[in-house]
């Protein structure tokens, strides 16, 4: 057993027994949906753990008590657009208490105990249908950090607790408008500006070889970014839609989770040089297909193909393209299919960010550019691996060999989003930040969904002491992919500068989450465990950490990455000597302004800013 302090969420469903003396069988449903289809996402994404269910009601932890405060406000905006359209006697309002206490957690049955807990049960029942009430050490905790009103219900004397507590109730309402009809069941849903919403899944891969995932991932891929070139509609990010790939996907449900009206969901089968593409159109609230088609066709078709599928949803959506949209819809990023081919490998590759992948991905895209000259994503994608060698592993790379490949990029599409954040990049690297900027805030402009555009921003943020910036484009990062976990921890560094100290642990405890299962889906892969070694070491799991650098280190010895990475690991233990020695190396093996950057301002290496061998290597790095 172990001690710590926890915020408590305390929650139930009022009138339950009413509702279940009218309709047993339709209540129970009722209630699994709401949970199922909103409240477990929502206490996922503010980083909170359900320690278990109690038939109507739940108890769930969080690290951060502003976290359990905003989920609460979350949940209970989410269940009023839920119950919009529902008869009051069938409604199901919630009642939530939220408390900050010392608990013990039991791992032998993964439960909590103690005086917290029993505080936030009662808080609970005072609540309001609908309503959230917290203790005055909740209050205190949260301060101005929220958009809320906090209501003074005086001191309350609460069963079986022997002193009285303070309460507050809260107003989840107040300063905040509801949540989209996105959550409130067969509803349409569309975006906030009021665009026809869509989602399009991962298409599945039918040709039995799991190698050709990369295949079937790029055409969806290559759909959503053709339909987010058209302003009129709404389209969730690939990183989103990806989280239902390998999945038995109830669509409306998805689509109620996504805020979406419409879903296209599709398969892919390739043979030699024959492809089978099926797609289909769903509404999201019913179900129903409004519109279905087989694509048998050679492979060099395959562009024909997504034209034809994202032309067909645009009539179908009955939504209006402008003069530019046109143009640029039929405008395929290559005429080649085996640069295509070449291209999504090379893709999949550099997602790793190790070195040995980012080596292998610059070969296949340069291959994708030897086939096609023509080729602006293939020359944005060498871009990226040559800053990203040159800054963190060592690569001897031309500056002006790296700023030729953007500028040709550039020339070839000066409208592609990916080649602008690639210019970022570079600029970023050679150490030229206000034009690095430039190039950052046009690629995000050009396409909000740019995950590159937002990470490669937030790193330089960072590196340039601009914390508050860093916070915001890592958040933004984070709701792009929500599989991601290198956002949530960088973004610990920002948070600690700035003293938001609760967030910080909320941050590292939700990437770590998403580590384990990235590491679980690709236990090759050294990034997630260097990257969760540091947040172990931060939240004081000395053994974890160790165990989860091992790891890293045994996987890629000799990579910078992981190398600096543990510097921050051993900074956070208390070895100093061993986390400076790692440092020099990585100088040695880089030493790029980047970097630099980052020795200078990582967080991580607090513990290390008074030693005198740190000191040192500050003035080298001058």
């Amino acid at each position: 057993m172990e001690r710590r302090l926890t915020a408590i969420l305390a929650a139930d469903v009022a009138g339950y027994s009413r509702l279940m003396s009218r309709d047993e069988e339709g209540t129970l449903s009722a209630l699994k949906a709401h949970r199922r289809e909103m409240a477990d996402a929502r206490i996922a994404a503010h980083a909170g753990r359900i320690v278990k269910l109690t038939g109507d009601g739940m108890l769930v932890e969080f690290a951060s008590v502003v976290n359990a405060v905003a989920c609460a406000a979350d949940i209970q905006r989410r269940m009023r657009q839920r119950n919009a359209g529902v008869p009051a006697e069938r409604c199901l309002e919630f009642r939530i208490g939220i408390h900050l206490g010392d608990i013990i957690f039991d791992a032998a049955d993964n439960d909590i105990y103690g005086e917290g807990v029993n505080i936030a049960a009662r808080l609970e029942g005072l609540a309001r249908p609908g309503g959230v009430a917290v203790s005055g050490t909740v209050r205190d905790s949260v301060g101005n950090r929220l958009d809320l009103v906090f209501e003074d219900a005086g001191e309350q004397m609460l069963k079986n607790i022997e002193r009285p507590v303070r309460v507050y109730t809260v107003d989840v309402f107040a300063g905040a408008p509801p949540p989209a009809a996105a959550d409130a069941p067969g509803r349409k849903a569309e975006s906030a500006n009021g665009k026809p919403s869509i989602a399009v899944l991962p298409f599945s891969n039918m040709s039995g070889d799991p190698e050709q995932d990369y295949f079937s991932d790029g055409i969806a891929e290559d759909i959503i970014t053709d339909l987010s070139k058209i302003s009129a509609l709404h389209v969730v990010a690939r990183h989103t839609a990806f989280t239902y790939k390998g999945k038995a996907v109830d669509v409306p449900a998805a689509a109620r989770e996504m805020g979406v009206k419409f879903v296209l969901e599709g398969s892919v089968r390739k043979a030699g040089p024959r492809v089978r593409i099926a797609a289909q159109l769903i509404d999201g609230a019913t179900g129903g297909h409004l519109w279905a088609e087989r694509y048998d066709r050679d492979l060099t078709d395959i562009f024909a193909i997504q034209d034809e599928i994202t032309r067909t949803i645009v009539d179908q959506l009955k939504v209006r393209l402008l003069s530019e949209e046109k143009t640029a819809l039929g405008r395929a990023p290559t005429g080649n299919i085996e640069a295509y081919t070449t291209y999504l490998k090379a893709r999949e590759f550099f997602r790793t960010r190790a070195k040995d992948s980012l080596q292998l991905a610059r070969r296949l895209f340069s291959r994708a550019v030897d086939i096609d000259p023509a080729y602006a994503r293939a020359y944005a994608g060498i871009a990226d691996c040559d800053s990203i060698l040159a800054a963190w592993h060592g690569a001897s790379i031309s500056l002006e060999a790296l700023f030729a490949t953007c500028a040709k990029a550039l020339e070839l599409d000066p409208h592609l989003a990916e080649a602008h954040a690639s210019h970022g990049l570079a600029l970023s690297t050679a150490g030229r930040p206000t034009e690095a900027v430039a190039a950052f805030e046009r690629a995000i402009a050009l396409d909000p969904n740019s995950y590159e555009g937002h990470y490669f921003y937030a790193r330089h943020a960072f590196a340039a002491g601009d914390f508050e910036k860093a916070v915001a484009l890592y958040s933004r990062c984070a709701e792009i992919d929500p599989d991601d976990y290198r956002a949530p921890f960088l973004i610990t560094n920002a948070l600690h500068a700035l003293g938001r100290l609760d967030e910080e642990v909320a941050q590292a405890r939700l990437g770590l989450e998403r580590a384990e299962r990235a590491l679980k889906a690709h236990p090759e892969n050294s990034d997630p465990a260097q990257h969760g070694a540091v947040a172990l070491a931060l939240l004081g799991e000395k053994e974890r950490a160790r165990e989860w650098l091992a790891r890293a280190l045994t996987i890629d010895p000799d990579s910078t990455f992981v190398r600096y990475n543990a510097a921050c690991t051993y900074s956070l233990l208390g070895e100093a000597d061993r986390a400076i020695d790692l440092l020099e190396t990585c100088l040695r093996q880089s030493g790029s302004e980047e970097m630099k950057l980052w020795i200078k301002n990582d967080s991580d290496l607090d513990p290390l800013r008074n030693h005198p061998r740190y000191t040192d290597l500050l003035m080298l790095i001058a």
